[in-house]
């Protein structure tokens, strides 16, 4: 096994995760709840759907709805659209807290519950084995990055003033930013209990001749679309209530297909974590499996916060603010290695 590469395959995923909501911005003429639909469409069921399809050997692909009990299926999309929930208010908390401090909280929360949960469902006992304490030390470590950050974060709103805040966030809003991300953490951990639940459907593909790096792809494909499911619904109600189903035909030739590129593109990032989470788990000992989760989420929050830097969120903070920031960064950083211990 390769701690350092699965390391680096899911840091590859975890810059791709965090840096999808920047071809998003360049969405044009569109409500909300028309360009997320959009992108649901592509990082939620088509791309999931593409990559779990060329991924796995021929015939195979077929054979797991045939083969594998429709419990574990209905198990899989069940938590998928219970994260989709997850899904819908984890926008909204970049939407109110912007990028760096909504995906921070979000993905902290997310990263604890969705990693310690399913091993404890599970009736393990996580002090009585090295891995299990490893995991622990993990999340215990990548947590306090995490509250570094969001006392970095609470520093910057004393230090803006309103007039910059609004421009670094058109909408922002930190009460109601900050309860709107602690339900999109608690409930996005559902995605992480959605692949725990679809095992089974993994361990078919490998056992069937599938490349232990691409296993994971038919799981993360049922996952997403539960999560579809419950976006789709409140998205098409949203363009129902708001009026706003004509976005998608109103828009010039060229706007649109500006708007359907950047999805696609955005879509397909978002998406491409899981992939790479997936190939970096199959080089991780099968003990500390459960720990890539957290891997993900510290790196995916640390590169969000690195890409808040550079969309000026940060802008007009003091030094002293950015280096604590940074200090948080790095700790989430180096929490990722507990593994290699």
């Amino acid at each position: 096994m390769n701690t350092t590469l699965s390391i680096f395959l899911m840091a590859i995923g975890s810059i791709c995760a965090a840096s999808f909501y920047v071809p998003i911005k360049k969405i044009k003429n569109w409500s909300w709840e028309s360009y997320w639909l959009v992108q649901g469409i592509f990082s939620w069921l088509v791309v999931p759907i593409l990559f779990a399809y060329l991924t796995t050997p021929q015939g195979l692909f077929s054979e797991i709805f045939a083969t594998i009990p429709l419990k574990v299926l209905l198990q899989s999309v069940g938590y998928g659209m219970l994260w989709g929930i997850g899904g819908l208010t984890f926008a909204l908390s970049m939407r109110y807290l912007g990028v760096a401090l909504g995906q921070s909280i979000s993905l902290g929360l997310c990263a604890a519950v969705g990693t310690l949960i399913p091993p404890i469902m599970a009736g393990e006992n996580l002090l009585a084995s090295k891995s299990g304490i490893l995991m622990l030390t993990g999340v215990a470590i990548s947590l306090v990055g995490i509250a570094v950050i969001g006392y970095a974060g609470h520093l910057k709103t004393k230090e803006m003033t309103p007039e910059q805040r609004r421009k670094a966030v058109a909408e922002f809003a930190l009460k109601k930013g900050l309860f709107i991300a602690i339900i999109a953490g608690v409930m996005s951990a559902c995605f992480n209990f959605g692949l725990s639940a679809g095992t089974p459907i993994q361990e078919f593909a490998i056992a069937q001749g599938s490349n232990p790096l691409f296993a994971k792809n038919p799981v993360i494909m049922f996952v997403t679309f539960g999560g579809f499911l419950t976006n789709m619904l409140y998205c098409l109600f949203l363009n129902i209530k708001n009026k706003t189903g004509k976005d998608y035909l109103s828009v010039s030739a060229t706007t649109l297909c500006n708007n359907l590129f950047f999805a696609a593109l955005g879509g397909t990032l978002w998406y491409l974590q899981f992939f790479f989470m997936g190939m970096g788990e199959s080089k991780l000992p099968a003990e500390m499996v459960a720990f890539s989760w957290s891997i993900l989420m510290a790196m995916n929050i640390a590169f969000s916060n690195i890409w808040g830097i550079f969309l000026n969120e940060w802008k007009g903070t003091r030094i002293g603010t950015i280096t604590v920031l940074i200090i948080g960064i790095v700790i989430l950083i180096l929490s990722t290695f507990v593994i290699k211990f």
